[in-house]
């Protein structure tokens, strides 16, 4: 028997081959999704029809749905490739994969779904594969054709679904037969296609669901939604153009709004479930480019090109998402199972594959003939955005999301933490709850959480009664209502930043407590690690430009008085840029200190300081806490002598908040 092929091996301060890829052209991004396929072959079986990536973790799904995920999902980058004339040297891996999954007498066949089958999401890029790259349904006898009629679209036309974006998934595995003359269902797909209409809630955004929910996360625009219309609109243009026009004005649209989620350092704002897709988070931009959408003033084929570029560039720089063997991981930027939702197997990740649509568009299309191009003065600096309840802002080198009214419909690990957070920002991602003994567990970044049991549990903001997007005076605010308990009442309103204090944003409660309860408002995280070695952050020294104040504690020495200042003075952390919070209300009663997050509980960095404000309502008080939340990331052209310069000067509280209180 032949020894089984070994693939790459990452050993210490190994590079993967993605990171080595200089990114200025098509061709070099030809080679970048090269590198994403090639660490695959050694885990293809026997008979090519599962790919089981290195991991051993299980999903609410069987093991042989996790491998169809393994193979499928890389279809969406190889499919790309080839559609734009592009060729990769393991296409018979996949062409053979499909022959043997989809055959019912091989013992690799995938199995015939059942409703609401992982089978079905895995059916959607085979059909865009079948689609846009005739040489795969080519490649089929007839006995083999039937058997792909037979496995996609047909075994689920009469299956239910969940009633979500996976209605998108049953139409592309129809489209798919269709486009290469193979038996479907038109009735199905134009059935999906009106009832998917009905989650449209205007201004270019669908709901992932129906009505009832609010939840706008990147399955309304990179993940599924915007983009398989984007597809759709360019495969069944010619057939359906009204149809096409309206998903291409929506698109249109929602770009406006869209531009706000990524900075200029190619980071995308993480927000809402499946972020572990990474690089998927800017598959919206090359699909506009793919359906012949023609851009909204202000925006350029140089911007777009640019949002996604960066963005590849920027993962670039994350070399902890990769196995030793060179295959992508369950987490962000680092493997991390906190984060993971409980359908991420081993094989999910590559839905990341998502952001090679963009090699499908043609050589000549603007998107790759342009020069790069920042936003800029282009975009406003603040934008309401109503549908998904934010208010998105770039200002003093922070990009960054207000947020109320969203809430997760199922359960979901960190739900509160993915759509329940008041701010998400580019340079400082969410937190998820590692465990849920004590703060450093709970982790609250950019949360206010409630205990009535002396601090061993705590309850965040997931689900708001009222959440809207008001105003006062010229001031967009987001006004929430909701409740820890059921008789504490919290009434929160967000206040975006100013050009006059670009690095700060206020977080105003209103708190009714029918019970006594302790409090914790967070900060955003921060990384917790000197530059020199690693180790914790000590207290701040100016002359490094590093460190925290007070000193980071732990919770066995919550006593210790160098660990704690006032709410007025505030807690503040500086390593990469500075991150922290003061207590501006009257006669502020709260104390300030760092909370040493949990390892592992920030998607983005690993080891985590949460500058926190912490306080005790007493059983029938009602109070008030207006919270100033600081923000300056280092970035190119940020001195790190800089990062405080404006934290001895937080915003005036308005007069029309003054008014409120005094009410």
């Amino acid at each position: 028997m032949a020894e089984p092929k070994t693939g790459l091996v990452l050993g210490y301060n190994g590079i993967h081959p993605f990171s080595k890829v200089k990114i200025t052209d098509r061709a070099s991004v030809q080679e970048l999704l090269k590198t994403l396929l090639d660490p695959l072959e050694p885990f293809f079986s026997p008979d090519k029809a599962r790919v089981k990536c290195p991991g051993a973790t299980a999903v609410r799904f069987d093991q042989t749905a996790s491998e169809v995920e393994g193979i499928c999902r890389p279809l969406w980058g190889l499919a790309c490739l080839l559609a734009g004339g592009g060729e990769y040297h393991g296409t018979e891996w996949w062409i053979q994969g499909i022959k043997s999954g989809t055959d019912p007498e091989n013992p690799e066949y995938w199995g015939y779904p059942h409703d609401n089958d992982q089978r079905m999401v895995e059916m959607c890029p085979l059909g865009y594969a079948l689609a846009v790259a005739p040489v795969i349904w080519q490649s089929f006898n007839e006995k083999e054709r039937e058997n792909v009629e037979n496995w996609l679209g047909n075994s689920i036309n009469e299956k239910n679904m969940p009633n979500t974006n996976w209605l998108w998934f049953r139409v592309f595995a129809n489209l798919g037969l269709k486009k290469n003359g193979g038996k479907f269902s038109q009735e199905r797909l134009d059935r999906d296609i009106e009832h998917l209409n009905t989650f449209y809630r205007g201004g270019g955004w669908s709901n992932d669901g129906p009505e009832g929910i609010h939840q706008m996360d990147y399955y309304s625009s990179s993940f599924a939604i915007q983009f398989l219309q984007l597809l759709y609109a360019k495969l069944a243009g010619e057939d359906e153009p009204e149809r096409a026009e309206e998903f291409k004005k929506r698109a249109q649209t929602v770009a406006l709004d869209l531009i706000h989620y990524y900075d200029n350092e190619g980071r995308s704002i993480p927000f809402g479930r499946s972020v572990g897709y990474r690089f998927a988070m800017v598959s919206f931009w090359g699909a506009l480019a793919y359906a012949g959408v023609e851009l909204p003033e202000p925006l350029t084929w140089g911007m777009v090109k640019g949002v996604v570029l960066r963005h590849l560039r920027w993962w670039q720089t994350q070399p902890d998402i990769w196995s030793p063997s060179g295959t992508l991981t369950i987490g962000y930027s680092y493997p991390n199972m906190y984060m993971a939702e409980n359908y991420n197997s081993p094989g999910s990740p590559y839905w990341a594959c998502l952001a090679f649509i963009c090699l499908a568009v043609p050589p000549e299309h603007p998107f790759w003939t342009s020069e790069e191009q920042l936003p800029g003065d282009a975009i406003p600096k603040v934008k309401e955005l109503p549908q998904p309840g934010h208010i998105a802002t770039y200002l003093g080198n922070h990009c960054m999301l207000l947020s109320s009214g969203q809430a997760c419909s199922y359960p979901m690990k960190g739900t509160h933490a993915k759509y329940g957070s008041f701010a998400y920002s580019s340079a400082y991602a969410y937190s998820v709850p590692p465990g849920l003994f004590t703060l450093e567990q709970y982790a609250l970044a950019s949360q206010l959480g409630f205990s009535d049991d002396g601090g061993e549990y705590w309850k965040t903001r997931r689900k708001s009664e009222y959440a809207a997007l008001e105003h006062r005076g010229s001031t967009p605010v987001l006004v929430s209502l909701w409740k820890p308990f059921p008789d504490v009442v919290v009434r929160t309103t967000l206040i975006p930043s100013e050009a006059a204090t670009p690095n700060w944003h206020l977080r105003v409660h209103r708190i009714d407590a029918g019970r006594e309860v302790m409090t914790a408002d967070g900060a955003f995280a921060i990384c917790n690690q000197r530059a020199v070695d690693g180790r914790y952050l000590d207290p701040y020294d100016p002359a490094k430009a590093e460190g925290t104040h007070p000193k980071i504690i732990g919770n066995y020495d919550l006593n210790t008085p160098d660990g704690w200042s006032t709410g007025r003075e505030g807690a503040f952390a500086v390593s990469k840029g500075a991150v922290g919070i003061k207590a501006l209300e009257d006669k502020s009663e709260r104390a300030a200190n760092l909370v040493n997050a949990d390892p592992n509980s920030n998607l983005v960095e690993s080891r985590t300081v949460i500058p926190t404000l912490q306080h005790t309502i007493k059983k029938g008080e009602t109070v008030w806490y207006v919270s100033a939340i600081y923000a300056k990331p280092s970035g190119e052209g940020v001195p790190k002598e800089t990062y405080l310069d404006g934290w001895e000067h937080p915003p005036q509280i308005p007069g029309w908040l003054k008014a409120e209180i005094e009410a």
